[in-house]
């Protein structure tokens, strides 16, 4: 009898591990299932969201994998139908992925296939391209905490009736937001930092005079974000302005071959919904702006303003020359109290 009690023992221990584990993978299962019923309700309730905001998005032919340790949001296309802007505003791009780990749930990792192509009011047309797109999102409750994309190759072109085709193209381009941690509530401040590498943009280098590909280094910081939680269209853009927001330029520096420009500055909107705003430039190597001879230009501007000309920004690279405050007012651009020969800027909205 001893021995048959025995063998009952040590035949439950051998098989104990095993049932252990069944248990544990229907657990699992049970948890994975719960998870992905939650994210589909999420996802149900911010497209229900967006279309009482005006909003359309349709995620073609939509799954959600990932099991055991992800939640991947597949959609074999994904489109946008606005009509915030007065006219629709039509937006599609190819395949998008959105993955969540498991146990990282508060971060969300993107990727979408190219090309976008968006149709926009007054008959516009907007294609990007780009060979490859990552994103992700770090989010406290849903509210966004931090934002990053990056984007190998970017290109883009600017199609509108009556006009030339304006394009841009970049070896890399790279943006960041994230919530200020220093400046008060009040001021629902959202750090930028944006960097484009090998830039190739045809309208400044005309504005320059070289075609070189530049690099640029953007820091700034905005304020009263909070009215774009209803996205990004004219009424946003309104309730900004209303705000008193602002985009604080901290850092600009744009390097293209032996050019150099560092700038910092403020931009809002003025009254007639065009940017304004104020730069203080420093620069070496710029021998034209808008056609007119840089050195001729600060030694005449220096001469009418009795020698002053801007100071240099605290921390420029060393032999930079300092340019009277850039100004926008009224859509004109002024170098000093000369108004630069430029098309007058449009209304945003």
């Amino acid at each position: 009898m001893t021995d048959i009690a025995s063998g009952r023992r040590s035949r439950f221990w051998l098989y104990a591990p095993f049932v252990l584990l069944a248990i544990v993978a229907i657990a699992w299962s049970g948890f994975w299932l719960v998870v992905r019923s939650r994210v589909v309700d999420a996802v149900d309730t911010a497209l229900a969201r967006e279309a009482g905001l005006g909003r359309s998005w349709t995620c073609a032919d939509r799954s959600v994998t990932g099991f055991p340790f992800r939640v991947e949001l597949r959609c074999a296309s994904l489109s946008l139908a606005s009509a915030r802007w007065g006219e629709e505003v039509r937006v599609q791009t190819g395949p998008a992925l959105a993955v969540g780990q498991i146990y990282t749930p508060n971060l969300v990792i993107a990727r979408i296939t190219g090309p976008l192509q968006a149709t926009l009011p007054e008959g516009r047309k907007l294609d990007l391209g780009w060979q490859r797109l990552e994103a992700s999102l770090a989010h406290r409750n849903g509210d966004p905490e931090r934002v990053a994309l990056v984007l190998a190759e970017p290109t883009a072109s600017l199609t509108a009736p009556g006009l030339a085709t304006e394009s841009w193209r970049a070896s890399a381009l790279e943006l960041h937001l994230r919530q200020n941690p220093t400046r008060p509530a009040a001021d629902q401040a959202v750090d930028l930092a944006i960097t484009v590498k090998g830039s190739v943009l045809p309208a400044l280098d005309a504005l320059l005079g070289t075609t070189e590909p530049g690099d640029v280094d953007i820091q700034a910081t905005a304020t009263q974000t909070q009215a774009f939680r209803i996205g990004l269209n004219p009424d946003a853009l309104e309730a900004w302005r209303n705000a008193g927001g602002q985009i604080e330029v901290t850092r600009l520096v744009s390097v293209k071959g032996e050019t150099r420009i560092e700038a910092a500055g403020q931009f809002l909107i003025d009254q007639t919904h065009r940017p304004a705003g104020q730069i203080q430039a420093s620069l070496a190597g710029v021998k034209q702006i808008a056609g007119i001879p840089v050195g001729g230009l600060a030694a005449g501007l220096g001469s009418l303003l009795g020698g002053r000309l801007s100071a240099q920004l605290p921390g420029a690279a060393p032999g930079l020359t300092a340019l009277p405050p850039i100004v926008l007012r009224e859509g004109r651009v002024y170098l000093g109290p000369i108004r630069l020969p430029l098309q007058p800027l449009p209304a945003l909205y």
